[in-house]
């Protein structure tokens, strides 16, 4: 399998590809790459509306025209002894499935950033510094993820307010869902008498109402169960005082 970048012949034969509708794995397995490379570049690009392989290869060429020029960041390349540039690939690779997943992009490149920071935490000012962007789209970036309970903020030094990622965001992410599949639900529920029960239209309503009520309790089970357990073995590593509590055997 080549390895290596895309070069510009590949990036047109993914712009054919994709105008034909394409999946991502043909594409792939007819330029004989991952089929991780193909989405990494095309979300990376504009996405598969808008990617063309012309401004595609040319953002590539001022991505590593800045690299060569650029000094690299301190964080990236020492601490830990790290490779800053696999550092930079898995960044941009994160940052692409949590687009595939529907986050939007800036909302995407925030939550990375927090996740990869050993910290689990970034002031505005730092997050403006490593994503070369401007306060402003931090500030919605960072509103919308909260709104999402995908990060929180936390007083920090000097009135800055730090926005943290730490095991129990994903916790309370999981029943923020949980609450909305519970509040739709209903809505769906309230629609059946409105309908008439015997109606085609009620039953459906119905069906979601009961899907949703199954789904929502299948999340709250779950994600209780994987912070008590993953959270408690966690906190009880070797040499640790942490003691099992009563009622476990």
């Amino acid at each position: 399998m080549p390895g290596g970048r895309l070069t510009q012949s590949e990036r047109r034969q993914i712009a054919l590809g994709l105008a034909d509708g394409d999946a991502y794995a043909e594409i792939a397995r007819r330029l004989d790459r991952p089929t991780s490379t193909i989405t990494r570049e095309v979300m990376r690009n504009g996405g598969p509306t808008a990617y063309r392989a012309e401004l595609a290869q040319r953002a590539t060429e001022r991505r590593a025209h800045r690299r060569r020029h650029t000094t690299p960041r301190e964080s990236d390349t020492q601490a830990h002894g790290r490779d800053g540039e696999a550092v930079r690939e898995y960044e941009e690779m994160f940052t692409t499935v949590l687009m595939q997943s529907g986050l939007p992009k800036m909302l995407s490149r925030v939550l990375t950033c927090l996740y990869t920071s050993d910290a689990g935490s970034l002031t505005a000012s730092e997050l403006v510094q490593r994503l070369q962007v401007s306060p402003a789209s931090i500030s919605k970036a960072i509103t919308a993820l909260e709104s999402m309970t995908l990060v929180r903020r936390e007083p920090g030094e000097r009135r800055r307010e730090r926005y943290v990622v730490d095991d129990d965001i994903w916790y309370q992410s999981m029943m923020a869902s949980a609450r909305s599949n519970a509040q739709l639900a209903e809505t769906a529920r309230q629609g059946v008498a409105v309908l008439g029960r015997d109606t085609p239209a009620a039953a459906r309503l119905e069906n979601v109402a009961r899907f949703l009520d199954f789904v929502g309790e299948s999340i709250i089970r779950s994600a209780e169960q994987a912070r008590e357990v993953l959270y408690t073995k966690a906190e009880a590593t070797p040499g640790s005082t942490a003691e099992p509590s009563a009622d476990r055997e």
